[in-house]
């Protein structure tokens, strides 16, 4: 195990991750801290403006109960200190589709520290342990007042045992993966840590590959439904096949960015992870970096929701023209 340039592996379950990587994400944490990475202008201003997909259907978006930790920004996004602290989840989403309902990142099982915490590294369990009060994914489902047995499939944004972990308390779920990201994870000579490939086995897969054309900022998509209602897009760099769901709905176009960003502060402020835990969960810095530079391009064009800023999942179940407001 080790590095290559600016690419990173996951550690594998019985592996322990070697002494120069976990001092470089100490030392990058501590030098992003007081000098953060410069944005990219060049390669911000190339950045084209593909514009949003048409569609002749909408989704309904449900962000799923979950309950949150306070922590200090800077361990979050690099470089920054004001707020002092900021709310992080382990959000999962359901999306209510004309065809079907379907799970985004289900992450959390009822025995999140055995089944995955177990299998981390302690230099990574320091700084991604769950609080005591997290919800499992039956739970959360229950709260948000929607049955297990509704949900269709799923559909991760990516394979890190955080967003996915849940499925190993709904055995024959079927699965929709990218093809990329399914080689990576399953195939590689390096597992991702945390139970993921137990988590992905003996189950129904189907995949899908980026095959449509530029959308927004991004250079590839793919349409899953065919009707621009839920729109596939190419967030690579935390892992190699790592997407975001552009979701067309009555309250305006939607992206569920998973961990390409951790909080909104970083598309924002246009500032990258913090060095530690970041090095150690970004697969490949550079491109991940190039991938934020994407998010602060379209930031007024879009509702972006990272899987982590729970200040940003709120924000949606609490906003007056959401279906669920209306109701109460």
């Amino acid at each position: 195990m080790g590095h290559n340039g600016n690419r990173t592996q996951m550690i594998d379950s019985v592996a322990a991750p070697d002494l120069w990587r976990c001092c470089r994400s100490v030392g990058s944490a501590v030098t992003g801290a007081v000098r953060p990475r410069r944005p990219d202008r060049r390669f911000l201003a190339s950045l084209p403006d593909n514009g949003l997909p048409r569609g002749t259907a909408t989704v309904e978006l449900t962000v799923l109960a979950q309950n949150a930790r306070s922590v200090p920004t800077a361990a979050i996004v690099e470089g920054l200190f004001t707020p002092r602290r900021i709310e992080s989840a382990m959000t999962a989403f359901v999306v209510r589709h004309p065809e079907a309902t379907f799970l985004v990142d289900p992450g959390i099982c009822a025995d999140v520290n055995g089944q995955a915490v177990a299998e981390l590294p302690q230099v990574l369990r320091l700084a991604v342990t769950p609080p005591k009060d997290v919800l499992d994914i039956r739970e959360s489902l229950h709260r948000s007042g929607i049955e297990a047995h509704a949900i269709d499939f799923a559909l991760p944004t990516h394979l890190h045992w955080d967003h996915i972990a849940g499925l190993l308390d709904l055995p024959g779920l079927p699965l929709r993966l990218h093809r990329p990201e399914h080689g990576w994870a399953m195939e590689g000579p390096v597992a991702p840590v945390g139970g993921v490939r137990r988590a992905v086995r003996e189950r129904p897969l189907d995949f899908y590959e980026l095959d449509g054309p530029p959308v927004l900022a991004f250079a590839r998509s793919h349409d899953l439904f065919g009707d621009g209602a839920v729109v596939l897009v190419d967030l690579s760099g935390h892992t190699p096949g790592s997407i975001g769901l552009l979701l067309r709905t009555e309250r305006g176009p939607v992206l569920l960015a998973g961990d390409a960003i951790w909080h909104n502060l970083q598309a924002e402020e246009l500032r990258q992870k913090s060095g530690y835990p970041g090095m150690l969960a970004d697969d490949n810095r550079t491109e991940t970096w190039r991938t934020v530079h994407r998010l602060h391009a379209i930031r007024d064009a879009v509702r972006i929701i990272p899987s982590h800023d729970h200040r940003a999942a709120c924000a949606w179940n609490e906003d007056p023209h959401s279906p669920r407001s209306r109701q109460n």
